[in-house]
């Protein structure tokens, strides 16, 4: 360890050792010596230090075991808490954790058509009080969402389909709302930033990420960061003009359309109709596919050619190293529809970029919406960086 002065040292060491308790989960003394690399004395002194200031709390024993070798360490998450929240035209979906990791409790309600903000409002307070906290009581909050909010004016665009939300600065807005610090990002930005976390772009540099749905977005990665560009709107491709070369008539522009209108939910049933593949919606329709046989393939791979040819146009830009499919959509056709429009992409463009499921399903635009809270706020209490931490447990019991 470089020299330093003593209260260095210790900050240096304090730091270590809470990243590694958050990695980690509980640790004995023995077992945070190890990870951290300081002699017995030191890492008692250390423990002692932070127990002292309420950062780490005594957390059981390891093992069944008794005594000072089998006590566990953990930090104390009651220090902060934030909020993650997934916002749809239908739904919010608000997740709260303390600054350990651990999710305290969840809550999702519906979203009305009009009073956005009363809805959006009294859902964050509900899930606050159920975690006996109150909105101002959240360190952070982080919200995802369709669309992009621009940085200069804090209005939401690209989101068309999100009425009650146009026309006003949301950022300053929910911050006024809550009483606390809001981050608005976008839903898929969320997810890629998950995929880096916990998914399968842990070791990707550049890559696109896709969530094929009723309103088509991608996130894009370069160098490790998310491009978000000037007006927060890289990715939006859903109003991305692109030509339809599915063999399939279904009456459908073939020169060119919205790049959302082939892929939302009715154009897919409609596709799907049109190869004898009957359902109710775009997810059904994918996942009944794969079941029947020489119908069904025709299916996918028409699909998978109007799919590729959106992302034609982005690889041919960035040339990533991999293309991720995120969404309903995308999960339900698997990696049988990852391949096809792989294979469908390099009808298109001369590099031959991977095309992968990704990884994180569940609710990874909430999971990703936690991380970036977490981020913030773990770097203004302890200066560590959430990304290099272990991603939440799970509920409490």
């Amino acid at each position: 360890m470089r020299a330093g002065s003593p209260r260095l040292l210790r900050e240096i060491n304090d730091r270590a050792a809470i990243e590694a308790l958050l990695r980690n989960g509980p640790l004995t003394r023995s077992e945070l010596e190890g990870i951290i690399g300081l002699s017995k004395p030191a890492t008692a002194q250390l423990l002692t230090r932070l127990e002292t200031e309420g950062t780490v709390l005594r957390n059981g024993l390891r093992g069944g075991g008794r005594g000072p070798r089998a006590q566990l360490w953990t930090v104390n998450g009651a220090l902060a808490h934030v909020a993650a929240i997934d916002l749809t035209p239908d739904t919010v979906d608000v997740a709260i954790a303390d600054i350990s990791g651990t999710l305290v409790t969840e809550h999702s309600a519906p979203m009305p058509r009009t009073d956005v903000l009363e809805a959006f409002h009294s859902a964050v307070t509900k899930a606050a009080n159920q975690a006996g906290l109150s909105p101002q009581d959240l360190h952070h909050v982080v919200v995802g969402s369709p669309g992009a909010v621009d940085p200069t004016t804090g209005r939401l665009n690209y989101a068309p389909h999100m009425p009650g939300w146009e026309g006003f600065d949301i950022p300053g807005t929910l911050r006024t709302l809550l009483g606390t610090s809001v981050t608005v990002e976008n839903d898929v930005n969320l997810v890629a930033l998950e995929e880096m976390i916990a998914g399968r772009a842990t070791d990707v540099r550049n890559f696109v990420l896709l969530w094929p749905a009723d309103a088509v977005g991608a996130a894009v990665v370069v160098n490790g960061v998310l491009l978000r560009g000037a007006t927060g709107g890289a990715g939006e491709i859903d109003a991305m003009q692109v030509p339809d070369h599915a063999t399939a008539e279904t009456g459908t522009d073939r020169t060119g359309g919205r790049y959302g209108d082939l892929l939302d939910s009715a154009a897919i049933v409609k596709l799907a109709r049109a190869h004898g593949v009957s359902a109710r919606t775009g997810q059904a329709a994918v996942k009944k596919a794969l079941s029947e046989g020489t119908a069904g393939r025709e299916f996918l791979v028409d699909l998978a050619r109007r799919i590729a040819t959106g992302v034609a146009n982005v690889v041919a830009v960035l040339d990533p190293e991999l293309v991720l499919l995120s969404g309903e959509i995308a999960h339900a056709g698997g990696t049988t529809l990852a391949d096809l429009v792989a294979a469908e992409l390099r009808t298109l463009v001369v590099p031959r970029t991977p095309v992968q499921l990704a990884l994180v399903t569940g609710k990874p635009v909430r999971s990703g919406a936690l991380h970036s809270a977490l981020s913030v706020v773990r770097e203004q209490v302890f200066g560590l960086d959430a990304a290099t931490t272990e991603p939440f447990r799970g509920p409490r019991q």
